[in-house]
């Protein structure tokens, strides 16, 4: 379809050959206006419906006021019918253009809800807000991709300028980091099925990214995605719905009730005495009692407790050291002599 436009818009302009053009500079002039038209429909379709709105409402405003200016300019000294003419298609459509980019600028301040029509049919859920952490993680991109997020993700554009600062960082950490979080921006950018939004709005007196971000999801009503404690704490204070990757994380991991015996591998000395310590393969601790001789094994131990809390989940084992019984050790060299023969 593509490229049928870009065809017909040549075929059109090499028989019609405007402005006196011959065929070929006619068909190339076409050419390149259908080639033109193709990237404002790729960008517009990138586009929200806020976005899309609050631009045509701009251009139109833009539009007759710069109509209502050409008489004020035909009145005071411009006698010449070529300059009259020059502000008559000039001035609508700078006007138009102007307006286009102030209603696009300001289109987080546009309330659909309000518009009964757009709404009504099929209600939306509300925004979801990234903050900085959360797109360093980068397992939003993995949620995202799943499926699980339904509505559209809204990255403002002071945390992509907080991001931009770790990743120009001297520190070498810091800095992968931030390039970590513009290659996760991508990656959302480049998804099919997530509408993601750079938010241009901005709040001047207030200096802390952390509190910008609530005061944006206030305004739009929206939830923030983050992994940053005191950002859940301070948005939960104030009565903002936090969505927390790692609560996410931690709920998504298998229960382990304690009675239950589960094998181990000791990786290194505990802080208290003689425990060790090991993890298991999403991340968790598990302190192991009576495990300090065992660390670099693999050792059955049983769990004794599951602390949770807001950093994650920690379980607590107990190793049995104790030497084998003489019945054990009666069928340890049985099953020895066996072997040996």
């Amino acid at each position: 379809m593509r490229v049928g436009l870009v065809a017909s818009v040549a075929g059109i302009a090499a028989f019609l050959r405007p402005f006196g053009l011959s065929i070929p500079l006619a068909a190339l002039a076409g050419c390149s206006l259908g080639i033109f038209v193709n990237l404002i429909e790729l960008r517009v379709r990138r586009a929200s419906l806020r976005s899309l709105l609050a631009g045509a409402f701009g251009a139109l405003v833009g539009a007759l006021l710069g109509l209502l200016l050409v008489p004020v300019l035909g009145r005071n000294g411009l006698r010449q019918a070529a300059t009259v003419e020059f502000f008559a298609i000039a001035a609508p459509l700078l006007g138009g253009f102007v307006g286009l980019l102030a209603g696009i600028a300001n289109a987080d301040r546009l309330n659909l809800d309000s518009i009964g029509f757009l709404t009504k049919a099929a209600p939306s859920s509300p925004p979801k807000l990234l903050d900085t952490s959360v797109i360093i993680d980068g397992r939003i991109s993995d949620i995202a991709e799943s499926g699980f997020l339904d509505s559209r993700l809204v990255v403002p554009q002071f945390v992509l300028h907080e991001l931009q600062l770790v990743a120009d960082s001297s520190d070498s950490a810091k800095r992968n980091r931030g390039r970590r979080g513009l290659d996760i921006m991508q990656r959302l950018r480049k998804m099919p099925g997530i509408q993601l939004e750079i938010s241009g709005h901005d709040f001047p007196t207030v200096r802390e990214v952390d509190l910008k971000l609530i005061e944006l999801a206030k305004l739009q009503n929206a939830k923030i995605v983050t992994n940053d404690f005191n950002l859940n704490k301070l948005a939960q204070v104030q009565g903002v719905e936090v969505l927390n990757i790692n609560e996410l994380a931690n709920a998504l991991k298998p229960v382990v009730l304690p009675g239950e015996t589960m094998r181990v591998f000791i990786q290194k000395e505990g802080k208290e005495y003689n425990q060790g310590v090991a993890y298991l393969d999403d991340g968790t601790m598990v302190v192991v009692d009576n495990a300090r001789r065992s660390i670099s094994k693999s050792v059955d131990i049983t769990v004794t407790s599951v602390l949770q809390t807001t950093a994650g989940k920690m379980i607590f084992g107990r190793y049995d050291d104790r030497p084998q019984s003489s019945g054990e050790r009666r069928a340890a060299s049985s099953a020895s002599a066996v072997s040996g023969s």
